[in-house]
């Protein structure tokens, strides 16, 4: 093969990459679902966005789970937690209930604002608390002290609570400005819709929001979307790790 044609490859070959790169950022072409698919464990996270959901629709397309938001701050509930908690519960999904932080209030506040709307968890996930930015808070980040403190604070009473350390979701920005050397012993639920975290982040996460952009049948609301995720383990690791137990009080 000659120079001149080996040359006209490698341009083609930087062109291709450039588009794709391209086209992967602006999310009209995703990676992500392929990579996602050889995982055991299969998932969903919702909030009133979704509308009305019919959970028996979404656990027959291959969905084993589901983390619906609970809580915001250290008032506002989500408006359709209680449906979702209620109807998902006729069905054999695994089932969690995240809060999402705030920068701006105290996390023991927050924390038993969960604990009181959520009640108790056996039988459900570990609680999972995600902490991204919002609002303007990415052009003005919080203090990074004051932010883990709070957040430290609440997963202590969520730990207290419950008996298990919570899982972190969180974004890149997040986790690399604030937890990446503060909360490694709690399990990182990580977003990444363009790429595989096993890239950067192999042996870190336990779950993978792998993208914001997918769709399936069985809501109906304002958000045309659903989130997926998945599981870095095997189903019986999920069981082992994830699920809260049933306690039996009758011995």
């Amino acid at each position: 093969m000659g120079k001149k044609m080996i040359g006209i490859i490698s341009v083609a070959l930087v062109i291709l990459l450039l588009a794709a790169g391209i086209l992967i950022g602006a999310k009209i072409f995703s990676i992500t679902p392929f990579l996602a698919k050889g995982y055991e464990m299969q998932g969903v996270d919702v909030s009133h966005y979704q509308g009305e959901i019919d959970w028996s629709r979404i656990e027959e397309q291959g969905i084993q789970f589901a983390y619906i938001k609970a809580t915001e701050g250290s008032h506002s509930v989500d408006a359709a937690f209680q449906q979702n908690w209620h109807e998902i519960s006729r069905t054999g999904l695994y089932a969690g209930a995240y809060h999402f932080f705030s920068f701006d209030s105290a996390g023991e506040d927050q924390a038993y604002h969960f604990i009181n709307t959520v009640g108790e968890l056996q039988g459900k996930l570990i609680p999972a608390v995600d902490v991204e930015y919002y609002g303007d808070k990415e052009k003005n980040p919080p203090d990074k002290e004051s932010l883990c403190r709070e957040l430290q604070a609440m997963l202590d009473k969520l730990e207290k609570q419950y008996g298990v350390k919570p899982a972190i979701y969180t974004t890149y920005p997040v986790y690399y400005r604030y937890l990446n050397e503060e909360f490694v012993e709690y399990p990182l639920w990580i977003r990444n819709v363009y790429f595989s975290p096993n890239m950067d982040m192999r042996g870190k996460w336990t779950m993978w929001q792998y993208s914001d952009t997918a769709e399936l049948d069985g809501y109906e609301g304002e958000e045309l979307f659903i989130d997926r995720d998945v599981y870095s383990g095997t189903a019986q690791e999920w069981k082992e790790k994830m699920c809260l137990p049933i306690l039996d009080f009758t011995d």
